[in-house]
């Protein structure tokens, strides 16, 4: 059994799509202020090991949006509770290159090891307007394809998500132990 410490039920429900053995824990951790997502992953992971013993897992994610360079990136979730997705496509109104990458680093811990990252991107563009009523936070206005995120059923999105590469990348780590 795995400890996945966080608030998101989405993000919990796409792990136990993936790896099955995963209990969800909402104890927080804090989130550091920095450049890379790997540095608030490795931050956060130090801190769930001090007060849970076992297997534990973190998730940090964020939206890159290129003609923003690079913005939300670290601060998604931020700047999703902030302006939400109405906020993003205000700031892209009449930008006509969207390109967007979404990334994910998974960090892994166990007592008495060094953390181990799992990393996940999935490229895709901004729509025009929100589409779908799946997902969560910004998966209506994230689009691969013709499809974005919310249109997509759990399965699907767990195929092809950033989310879901770095956490297929942890369960391939794990059976090879």
């Amino acid at each position: 059994m795995i400890y996945f410490v966080t608030g998101n039920r989405g993000k919990f429900e796409e792990a136990l799509g993936i790896l099955g053995e995963v209990e969800q824990r909402n104890i927080g951790y804090p989130e550091i202020q920095a450049e890379a997502l790997e540095d608030v992953a490795v931050f956060g992971i130090w801190d769930v090991l001090k007060r849970l013993a076992g297997p534990v897992m973190i998730e940090d994610a964020g939206l890159f949006i290129d003609s923003l360079r690079g913005f939300p990136g670290v601060y998604s979730a931020y700047v999703f509770d902030t302006i939400g997705n109405d906020g993003i496509l205000k700031l892209l109104d009449g930008v006509k290159e969207r390109r967007a990458t979404f990334r994910s680093v998974v960090a892994y811990g166990e007592p008495g090891m060094e953390p181990v990252l799992f990393s996940g991107e999935l490229e895709g563009t901004i729509a025009l307007e929100p589409r779908g009523s799946g997902g969560f936070g910004y998966d209506p206005i994230f689009r691969v394809g013709e499809k974005t995120i919310a249109e997509m059923g759990l399965d699907e999105k767990n195929r092809i998500s950033h989310r879901g590469v770095s956490i297929r990348a942890l369960k391939v780590w794990l059976s090879s132990r």
